[in-house]
């Protein structure tokens, strides 16, 4: 009886295998990058965040914890191999190293972290006197600083005094008075120091007239008058200045033009180079002509006036 009543039972129905609706998407949802890193990361952070917010949000927390920091930072700066205990100071003079150690922003012994090598090497290339430097901490807690100093070539005369240039025609030093310098060439005029380079070559290429040089004067920022002793100048064009001062020296060679009394030998214009005769020789011929004589100014003595 039993067996005839299983054998009449309805088959059991096989599970099926297909997800319902509802895992199907969340199954797609996973596969989906975004989701994943929204899962992964992006929600344990916000998890984290909201706790560390809600933290902070009590202001002795936050003192308690700024306060811890600040004094974790002081306690590793101020740690004995980081400390700064002397400065060493090569290549520059007294008055350019007194001055780079009144630049130091803390006193020494001081911690390492005090000290801005960038902001303080920046600060002593503003010097006049100072070209570049280098700065450093060695071992032993020692700073460092190797300067190299500009080095005078010249003088430049101007309406607020005399400067020392170097090559470049930037300024080094001041001085009060010629004399302080008589070692070195002086230049003079507006504009002068942009042109310091061209100044340099026209004094070497001075050549034989070199011990009668008096200096260079810069005329209207555009061109030079070699001026020599005994009131004579070499007027010079705008361009090629150097050829043309070379032009005048072979005359000088070949003619002793400037043993002659001669004030001035004018070649702004390279095809007609023109000269001025001096005083007495103009007097000279004037006298030899008959005419009234000029003064040592080169205008009329008051007798022969009118």
């Amino acid at each position: 009886m039993s067996s005839m009543t299983d054998h009449n039972a309805p088959p059991k129905r096989k599970r099926d295998p297909a997800p319902s609706r509802l895992a199907y998407r969340l199954e797609r949802m996973w596969l989906t990058p975004l989701y994943r890193r929204v899962f992964r990361v992006g929600l344990p952070a916000f998890v984290l965040a909201m706790s560390v917010g809600i933290w902070l949000s009590d202001e002795d927390r936050r003192a308690a914890l700024s306060d811890g920091i600040t004094g974790m930072v002081d306690k590793v700066q101020s740690r004995d191999e980081f400390q700064v205990r002397m400065m060493t100071v090569e290549g520059a003079s007294p008055a350019v190293d007194k001055a780079l150690r009144a630049m130091l922003p803390v006193d020494l012994p001081a911690s390492s972290f005090d000290i801005d090598l960038t902001a303080l090497r920046l600060q002593v290339i503003a010097l006049d006197a100072v070209e570049k430097i280098e700065l450093r901490i060695k071992p032993g807690g020692i700073l460092s600083a190797v300067v190299t100093e500009r080095v005078p070539v010249m003088l430049w005369r101007h309406a607020r005094g005399i400067d020392m240039l170097d090559k470049a025609g930037h300024r080094v030093a001041g001085v009060t008075a010629r004399e302080m310098r008589p070692d070195l060439p002086i230049i003079a005029g507006d504009g002068a120091d942009q042109a310091a380079h061209e100044a340099l070559a026209l004094i070497d290429a001075a050549g034989p007239v070199l011990p009668r040089l008096r200096g260079l004067q810069r005329q209207g920022e555009r061109r030079w008058d070699v001026v020599l002793d005994h009131g004579q100048r070499i007027l010079l064009p705008e361009t090629d200045a150097v050829r043309a001062l070379e032009r005048a020296i072979e005359m000088q060679r070949q003619q002793d033009l400037l043993g002659r009394d001669i004030s001035v030998i004018d070649l702004r214009d390279p095809a007609r180079p023109v000269v001025r005769m001096g005083v007495d020789a103009r007097n000279t011929i004037r006298g030899a002509r008959g005419l009234p004589l000029l003064g040592p100014d080169g205008q009329l003595l008051p007798d022969d006036e009118g």
